[in-house]
């Protein structure tokens, strides 16, 4: 038995304005009802007793360890750059606004 009509596709396919051919809204409205369907056969399992769940895992997040390192030295870096001035790296203006 079909839970979702031809003109119930037509109709959610309006309002998310996709346009769909005739042939289009026959295939999703038959892919439709076999997805609702097939959460409908998972609400009947779901039992109360069993908890929710995102992941059937733990997850957890693996960091690694914040060590301080000494900055990089300026000119060096400045040295690699194709261009630099005032300690800084220079580079071609984008916008048409006053330096």
């Amino acid at each position: 038995m079909s839970t979702l009509s031809r003109d119930e596709v037509a109709r959610v396919a309006g309002l998310a304005r996709i346009d769909l051919s005739s042939a289009e809204l026959d295939r999703l409205a038959g892919e439709l009802d076999v997805i609702v369907e097939s959460v409908a056969r998972v609400s009947e399992i779901a039992t109360s007793d069993v908890p929710a769940t995102s992941h059937p895992l733990p997850l957890t997040n693996v960091f690694r360890t914040d060590v301080p390192e000494p900055p990089v030295d300026r000119d060096a870096v400045l040295a690699a750059a194709p261009a630099a001035q005032d300690g800084k790296f220079l580079v071609p203006q984008i916008l048409g606004e006053d330096a």
